[in-house]
């Protein structure tokens, strides 16, 4: 997300600098970090809120000494902000949708999700279970909160494959590391939900041979640069509405093999998001992103 809001600036060429505030934060240290911006009278400021109302307050502070705020990724409720998200109910739809479709509306679903009571694993769980509704056919046999953590995930996935019958997989961003573990129990491929992650669109391109089907649901952090890209354009005087939704595109060597492995970068990190060119949004090429370089430096 920082890298593309970096590519974005410096792609744009009317940005001179970006001030980073970057750290693990909660509600406190993200208000003072956000005062602390406002007070160095920064023209824009794009932002990954921690909640959804706590920093209101302070968005209005900003808002009021005409900063532009962009809150990405995630909601915040004051309409002194602009937000840019992606649709997390349409992300658990999509992809439970292509999954229970692979079935053919029939069988035993492994769910596994992200931390409880997070906002888009909730969102993402909304969407997830209104295709099962559609689909009574369909049973989740076993699910988990994975924390989004890999290696939480694996040993998950690595213990119901060796105790629950089943015939598909959804997983909330872990899926790469989710999909090695049918060797490791010995058990067939079976189909698998999984995000845009790097190692995850190979597994999906290099496996089909071996008769492994995945699909991917787009949810990228490059989000942030479409972010930077409505900021620069609302400076330059140009209109956008309140809210800018995201909607996931799903990918799988069924329909679309070419962007899948297209979308494969082999220098980037295997948990990165690989969806970073995002039309007609952005204006960086990926290479840019990867670079990690804002203007100035």
């Amino acid at each position: 997300m920082i890298c593309a809001i970096k590519a974005e600036a410096l792609s744009s060429g009317v940005i001179s600098e970006i001030k980073m505030a970057n750290r693990e934060a909660g509600i406190t240290e993200q208000i003072a970090d956000l005062q602390g911006l406002i007070a160095q009278g920064v023209d824009a400021i794009v932002f990954a809120p921690v909640d959804p109302e706590a920093l209101n307050a302070v968005i209005e502070e900003g808002a009021a000494q005409g900063i532009i705020m962009v809150s990405v990724d995630s909601r915040v409720t004051t309409e002194a902000a602009y937000v840019v998200s992606n649709d997390q109910v349409a992300y658990g739809a999509n992809g439970a949708k292509w999954l229970f479709e692979q079935l053919g509306g029939e069988g035993k679903v492994v769910y596994m999700r992200g931390i409880d009571g997070v906002g888009a694993d909730t969102d993402r769980d909304i969407g997830f279970q209104a295709e099962l509704e559609k689909n009574p056919g369909i049973e989740v046999v076993e699910e988990v909160f994975t924390d989004w953590s890999p290696a939480t995930g694996a040993q998950q996935a690595l213990e119901i494959m060796n105790s629950t019958e089943f015939d598909g997989i959804w997983t909330s961003g872990i899926d790469y590391t989710v999909v090695p573990q049918f060797e490791v129990a010995g058990v067939d491929y079976k189909p698998v939900v999984g995000a845009d992650n790097n190692e995850f669109l190979r597994q999906i391109s290099d496996l089909e041979d071996e008769g492994f089907i995945g699909a991917a649901v787009t949810n990228p952090p490059a989000i942030g640069g479409v972010g930077t890209a409505i900021a620069i354009d609302l400076l330059k005087g140009n209109s956008h509405p309140q809210q800018t939704i995201l909607d996931p595109a799903v990918f799988d060597m069924a329909n679309n093999s070419e962007d899948v492995k297209q979308m494969y970068i082999p220098t980037l990190d295997v948990g990165s998001s690989s969806y970073i060119e995002i039309e007609p949004w952005t204006t960086y090429d990926a290479q840019q992103v990867i670079d990690c370089k804002g203007p100035g430096e």
